[in-house]
């Protein structure tokens, strides 16, 4: 099975944005697309439809930050909540040990730390000014074993 493509949903109605035009890049992308899709408190759901501004740390410039997913949740008290969802390997969403004799893996891997912690604070401010959560999913909370 590919991990990446056009997600067809059951529920287009609830889907923010094109319902015919929802890609997927990863298993765990799809896997939650699914579970918003079905589950009835989910009120609204898109996928990278929200862009945060942020400011890279290796480049020191202004990029665009495409949120995986904005979800519309009804609580138990009958009352709604945004948030802004990440999906991330559980290993990117700490920052990397630090190693004697740096190599270019340990390198790539403090560069994506960075630029990801960069994009994170970004989005947490932006929810924040709008009430909203914002949440980093992994596989554990996916429930996905490999």
């Amino acid at each position: 099975m590919a991990y990446k493509g056009f997600f067809k949903p059951l529920n287009p109605s609830k889907y923010r944005g094109d319902p015919t035009n929802i890609v997927y890049r990863s298993r765990w992308e799809l896997v939650y697309m699914s579970r918003l899709d079905k589950d009835p408190n989910i009120v609204e759901w898109a996928s990278e439809e929200h862009v945060i501004p942020y400011r890279s740390p290796i480049d020191n410039r202004i990029h665009r930050y495409f949120v995986d997913f904005y979800i519309k949740k009804k609580m138990p008290n009958g009352k709604t909540k945004c948030a802004l969802i990440e999906i991330k390997p559980k290993h990117q969403t700490v920052p990397p040990k630090v190693i004697n004799k740096p190599n270019k893996r340990y390198i790539n891997e403090v560069m994506t730390w960075g630029v990801n912690e960069a994009k994170w604070k970004a989005a947490t401010e932006f929810c924040k000014d709008r009430g909203w959560d914002f949440e980093i999913l992994t596989e554990d909370h996916l429930g996905l074993k490999f």
